[in-house]
């Protein structure tokens, strides 16, 4: 699959594995993991390929966030990312890294 990012500072923490600011500061361990993740969805073949690895964990999402999927960095962080059918490939955007509220855990 095709990766793109929705922002330059996701595609610097993937490149670079750092932070150009400190509002999107994220600890080394996060930053492994999510380039880690980055590059299962480089890797995988479809999006279909993603659902049996149980790690990412794998999810459409609805309501406010309709349109996204996302895969599980840790217990604590997401990686959400839009989808888009290309003839060739499937292109996914990264949108952005998510801290999840206890509310989901």
């Amino acid at each position: 699959m095709l990766v793109t990012f929705e922002e330059e500072y996701l595609r610097i923490l993937y490149e670079e594995g750092r932070s150009v600011d400190k509002k999107h500061r994220l600890q080394p361990d996060i930053i492994r993991r999510y380039q880690k993740a980055i590059n299962f969805l480089k890797g995988a073949s479809s999006i279909e390929a993603l659902w049996p690895i149980r790690s990412l964990n794998y999810e459409v999402l609805s309501g406010d966030k309709a349109g996204r999927s996302s895969v599980r960095i840790n217990d604590r962080y997401r990686v959400e990312f839009t989808v888009s059918l290309n003839e060739n490939e499937p292109i996914l955007t990264i949108c952005n890294v998510l801290e999840l509220s206890n509310h989901y855990k």
